[in-house]
């Protein structure tokens, strides 16, 4: 499932789901549009995790809820807590990241 952010509720949404994706971006972001459709892609091969795409700059306190001074930045939450982030545009770097969070 892929959801973009409409609210600063992002802690809600990862206390109410085992396993969630964020990426972090911004409107302005260039490599966060580039990695829209690739976050999508894998959000469609992983029906049992949750993908989020929240915007960065409109919620400040989802934004806290990982270390973001880069976009764009993907983030792992696992039963609630944050497991692990990287600051990339490639897919590969994004699918280890996904594989990190799903072997645990």
């Amino acid at each position: 499932m892929l959801q973009e952010l409409e609210q600063d509720n992002l802690q809600e949404i990862i206390s109410s789901n085992n396993t969630v994706v964020v990426q972090y971006s911004a409107t302005w972001c260039g490599n966060c549009r580039i990695m829209k459709p690739k976050v999508k892609k894998l959000a469609s091969e992983n029906e049992n995790i949750t993908f989020i795409i929240a915007d960065a700059e409109k919620f400040p306190e989802s934004r806290k809820l990982a270390t973001v001074d880069n976009l764009p930045t993907f983030a792992t939450f696992k039963n609630g807590t944050f497991v692990n982030q990287v600051q990339t545009n490639k897919f590969e770097v994004l699918k280890d990241l996904l594989n990190e969070v799903t072997s645990n």
